[in-house]
C-alpha cells in the first residue's frame, strides 16, 4: 500500500527539484550570456549549431550538478519528517552552493581554456558558427559539471 507521507515527500521533492532546475537554467543561461558577449537568443534564432551546441552542454552541465543536490535534499527532505530540521536546512544550503559553485566553475573553466588556446579566439568562432570550437568548449563544460558533481555528492554525505 502506498504510504501518504512517503507520497507527499515525493511530491515536494519533486516540486522543489523542478523549480530549482528552472532556476538554475536561467542562471547559468543568463551568465552564459555574459561570458560570451554574444546574443545567444539571436544566435540561436539564426540557426547558428556551434551556439546551440554550447548552450546545451551548458544546460547538461547544470542539469548533472543539480541532480547531485536534488539527491542530497531529498534526503534532508527525509530526515526532515522524523523531526531532523537541521538536516533539510543543510541540504537545501548544500543545493544552493552546488548550483552557485557549478555557475562559477563552468564559467573558470570557459575562461581558461579560451586562454590555452590563444591563436583561436573560441569565443569569436562560436559567434562564426564554428561547431569544433563549440565541441571543444561543450566537452570542457560537461567535465567540469562531472568532476563538481563529485565534490556536490561529498558535501551532501557530509551534510546530511
Amino acid at each position: 500500500m502506498v504510504s501518504l507521507v512517503n507520497l507527499g515527500t515525493g511530491l515536494i521533492q519533486l516540486v522543489i527539484a523542478i523549480i530549482l532546475a528552472v532556476v538554475a537554467l536561467y542562471i547559468g543561461f543568463s551568465v552564459f550570456g555574459k561570458i560570451t558577449k554574444m546574443d545567444e537568443q539571436k544566435e540561436l534564432a539564426k540557426g547558428n549549431v556551434a551556439a546551440g551546441i554550447l548552450i546545451a552542454s551548458i544546460f547538461i552541465a547544470i542539469g548533472i550538478v543539480v541532480q547531485s543536490g536534488i539527491a542530497g535534499l531529498s534526503s534532508g527532505l527525509s530526515k526532515s519528517i522524523n523531526g531532523d530540521f537541521i538536516a533539510l536546512a543543510a541540504s537545501i544550503v548544500q543545493l544552493i552552493f552546488g548550483i552557485i559553485f557549478a555557475i562559477i566553475a563552468i564559467y573558470i573553466a570557459l575562461k581558461v581554456i579560451d586562454k590555452l588556446t590563444p591563436k583561436i579566439p573560441l569565443f569569436e568562432e562560436l559567434g562564426k558558427g564554428n561547431v569544433a570550437a563549440a565541441l571543444a568548449m561543450a566537452g570542457v563544460t560537461i567535465t567540469t559539471a562531472i568532476i563538481i558533481q563529485s565534490g556536490i555528492s561529498g558535501i551532501t554525505a557530509a551534510l546530511v
